[in-house]
């Protein structure tokens, strides 16, 4: 509970310090809000499971990007186009949640760094795809999405078509500023993600969690319990990529994705999570608080030394110590853990 209270200080040090109006930075927090959400609680069902942090939402990532181009491709927008892009990138998620599922499970113990570097290969493989593929071996109906010499994506594509179109879907004209059935379809995710717990796909999941032997003797299949909680996790942050880009407006193809993972789980970490402890109130107070601080730091930056690019900096410099620190202090408590383990083993020996 402590790294919370410390970064509400933080943000509210920071906040008068950048002397904004609490009406913009609420404003600017409600549509980042909106747009992160479902991002940062595609990482609880791993964490539930005992897979760590899953920084390999960058794949769910660019399976909602993936669906991106192909409605782009065939020109298609407005809402429909929004939950085909959904419907096209679930599949796709599927297939890479299944991947990964299978190269975490040949690495127990490392899952947390070899979600990472899984990210870094996809990523490649990425722009392996869309910078040499595209165009060439893979046909893209819309030339408009290419470069000039007709070969790869353009580094950046405008989403028009679907442009917050799900945020202003039905209560648009009501509520022009606030993203009512983007919250109402992440809500409706949250209560998804909620209800699969309480199955008992979700009770394995706990029981692996908790103790992956004692949940293999119970006669749970272990491997394919922890393929189920990735791929889960994929297929959510395919659709929060979704939900981002739209409320975004433009898409950088080969960047848009990178980010994904370090932010999310920083947020989620701010929140009060661990690598093994994690829920929706950590999700919704780690988004916030996360959130806050990238609104208020560039503007105080400005103010306290002059160069808003230290607003930047401090963000970045935020979301890689949250993580380190938070690796860290699970670290020493593992290691406390086991000492007095072994004080307790000693004791009962000489007993």
């Amino acid at each position: 509970m402590m790294v919370p209270v410390i970064f509400t200080i933080l943000c509210l040090s920071i906040f008068f310090v950048s002397d904004l109006s609490s009406a913009f930075v609420l404003g600017e927090l409600i549509f980042r809000l909106s747009r992160n959400l479902l991002l940062v609680m595609s990482l609880v069902i791993p964490v539930i499971t005992g897979l760590g942090l899953n920084f390999g939402i960058v794949l769910g990532a660019m399976a909602g990007q993936i669906g991106i181009i192909f409605i782009l491709n065939y020109g298609i927008g407005g809402i429909g186009g929004v939950f085909l892009a959904m419907l096209v990138s679930t599949p796709v998620a599927i297939l890479f949640g299944y991947l990964v599922g299978k190269v975490l499970n040949r690495a127990k113990g490392k899952e947390m760094i070899t979600s990472m570097i899984l990210g870094f290969f996809a990523n490649g493989i990425w722009q392996l795809v869309f910078i040499v593929m595209a165009g060439s071996i893979i046909p893209i109906r819309n030339t408009a999405l290419l470069v000039p010499e007709g070969i790869g994506l353009k580094n950046t594509l405008g989403l028009e078509s679907i442009k917050q179109v799900l945020d202003k879907w039905i209560f648009g004209d009501i509520f022009p500023k606030i993203p009512i059935m983007t919250f109402v379809v992440t809500l409706l995710f949250f209560l998804l993600v909620y209800f699969v717990l309480k199955t008992k796909l979700g009770q394995n999941m706990k029981a692996v969690g908790q103790d992956m032997n004692v949940a293999r003797i119970s006669g749970i299949n272990v491997d394919k319990t922890r393929i189920t909680a990735i791929i889960f996790s994929t297929v959510l942050a395919a659709w929060g990529q979704i939900i981002f880009l739209q409320n975004i407006g433009t898409f950088n193809t080969h960047t848009n994705h990178e980010q994904v993972g370090l932010f999310s789980v920083a947020a989620l970490l701010i929140g009060g999570a661990s690598i093994n402890k994690a829920s929706w109130k950590e999700v919704i107070i780690g988004t916030i608080l996360f959130h806050t601080l990238f609104i208020i730091s560039p503007i105080a930056g400005q103010k306290i030394v002059g160069n808003a690019q230290m607003g930047e900096y401090f963000r970045v410099f935020v979301a890689y110590g949250v993580i380190g620190i938070s690796l860290l202090m699970h670290a020493w408590e593992s290691n406390s853990g086991k000492k007095s383990k072994k004080l307790k083993t000693v004791d009962v020996e000489k007993a």
